[in-house]
């Protein structure tokens, strides 16, 4: 019994020993994964902030690649517009000189008439002596005055005869210098003409020229604007400034302008017929900045300083894609069509404000415009409107910040803000 009770002692002392050693080797184990784990997190933490940075210096870098993109277009822009205003005086000496050879050649067709009949008549006159038996003998004809009266009245005619004869020849040669001096500057302008027609194509090769460059420069923008995209994407939360209108709402939209489409089909078929692709533009009785009208198919809307261009932005609220290009300029500030067109939209509509939106029909495309936040308006929907012709005026409504007009392109019907809208600085320069 007591050897049992020793053996049983022994057990428990053994087994108390032996935790007493076994519970510190499980404490370390235990202490050893934690600081594994925490290095390992560590680890992660510093990759991740290393990532972040990374992206962070790319964005910076791409944000400075746009700004030196922006910069490149708007340079261009300059230079299209110099090669336009250049092309619009071209065209103004063509059409003024072109009035002035009509006119010289008419005056040329009329002093050819006169000088012959003048000649006819010298030739009449010629025959009427040579048939008569030679030259006229005035003196004789004086000394058969049969009385001092017939004397006078003979000496009268004899005077006239002479004048007229004088005056005849004498107008037949200043015709004659006369049609001599206009020919040399029908040639003359005919020979500016043709000078002035060989610039207008350098000029037009020439913008023809800087447009495809800054085309170039905006399909460069748009690549660097989808790096940014996908960066922000890894980083932040992506949202965009999107019109929102309910479905029933945008198909009235797509209705009208489909009814309207057609007419604006109709009236651009019309004005290609009459050589004439916008009616002239007077804006009579309008006030206020008025933008210079450009040659060709499109003009600048407004004018105004671009405070924001068309892609990836950040006005406070977090990054987001402007469909547009903003043209900031006072309250009032005149809009005009930025082409020839039919209004299909004239009133508010969400987050625009009030709105303008125009139909084109371009060489058998649809092209959409539409003009935001407007303080008022000067068109009505279903009117036709010529490019430069006043629609409304700058303001701030729906969700702007400061006075400014909201300008869009699309290349398409409209279906939304984000179907077909492209760079309207691909078909204008700000």
């Amino acid at each position: 019994m007591k050897k049992q009770f020793k053996n049983i002692l022994y057990v428990i002392t053994a087994t108390v020993s032996l935790s007493l050693v076994v519970q510190p080797i499980a404490n370390a184990e235990s202490l050893s994964d934690l600081k594994s784990k925490q290095q390992e997190l560590d680890q992660k933490k510093s990759k991740l902030n290393s990532n972040i940075n990374e992206k962070s210096s790319k964005i910076k870098y791409n944000k400075s690649k746009q700004e030196k993109i922006n910069k490149q277009i708007q340079k261009l822009d300059k230079k299209i517009i110099k090669t336009d205003e250049k092309i619009s005086i071209v065209k103004s000496t063509i059409a003024q000189t072109t009035s002035e050879i009509e006119d010289l050649q008419t005056s040329i067709k009329d002093l050819e008439k006169k000088i012959a009949e003048r000649d006819a008549l010298l030739q009449e006159r010629a025959r009427a002596i040579q048939e008569g038996g030679g030259s006229i003998n005035y003196v004789d004809v004086l000394f058969g005055a049969s009385s001092f009266g017939d004397l006078i009245d003979r000496f009268s005619a004899v005077n006239t005869l002479l004048d007229a004869d004088r005056k005849i020849l004498q107008e037949q040669a200043d015709d004659k210098k006369s049609l001599e001096e206009q020919q040399k500057k029908l040639e003359e302008k005919r020979k500016k003409q043709i000078e002035n027609r060989d610039r207008l194509e350098d000029l037009k090769k020439s913008l023809d020229s800087q447009k495809s460059s800054k085309n170039k420069l905006i399909d460069a923008l748009e690549r660097e604007q989808s790096k940014l995209k996908s960066q922000k994407k890894s980083l932040q939360k992506e949202y965009s400034e999107a019109i929102k209108v309910s479905k029933k709402v945008q198909k009235e939209i797509q209705n009208e302008q489909a009814r309207l489409a057609e007419r604006a089909r109709k009236e651009a078929a019309a004005k290609a017929k009459a050589k004439s692709k916008s009616a002239y533009v007077s804006n009579v009785g309008e006030s206020g900045d008025i933008p210079t009208v450009s040659s060709g198919t499109w003009t600048r809307p407004t004018t105004g300083r671009v405070t924001s261009n068309f892609g990836w932005r950040d006005i406070g609220s977090g990054p987001e894609i402007d469909y547009g290009i903003d043209i900031a300029n006072s309250v009032g500030t005149p809009i005009v069509a930025a082409a020839d067109g039919v209004v299909f939209r004239a009133s508010p509509l969400s987050t625009y404000g009030n709105v303008i939106m125009i139909t084109h029909s371009i060489e058998g495309k649809t092209f959409t415009t539409v003009y935001a936040h407007l303080s008022g308006y000067k068109a009505s929907a279903g009117q036709s409107v010529s490019k430069g012709e006043v629609i409304g005026y700058m303001g701030q409504t729906g969700r702007a910040f400061g006075s400014h007009l909201h300008f869009e392109l699309h290349t398409t019907a409209w279906q939304g803000q984000k179907v077909g809208a492209v760079d309207p600085r691909r078909y204008i320069s700000f």
